[in-house]
């Protein structure tokens, strides 16, 4: 798994992704909240009591296919300052 592109917003995140197609998307959100969660929590130690979560179990998903890479990227940078 790769993140081609990373953007974080106030209130969620749009990551591109490169992965194995044997991958299931549940599979791929997971692993990077996990990982991510975990990173978080290691660095800023005094939110842990304050946030019990990081993530929300919902999100949004889409594949490439209709557009292509460079649109989906081009939109992510896009939505900086919205």
């Amino acid at each position: 798994m790769r993140i081609e592109t990373m953007d974080v917003m106030p209130d969620h995140v749009h990551w591109f992704v490169t992965s194995d197609p044997t991958r299931c998307v549940a599979e791929i959100v997971n692993r990077l909240q996990g990982v991510s969660s975990r990173l978080l929590r290691q660095e800023f130690r005094h939110l842990v009591s304050k946030m019990p979560t990081w993530w929300s179990r919902s999100y949004y998903a889409g594949t490439v296919g209709q557009v292509s890479q460079s649109t989906v990227q081009k939109y992510i940078a896009n939505q900086k300052g919205r």
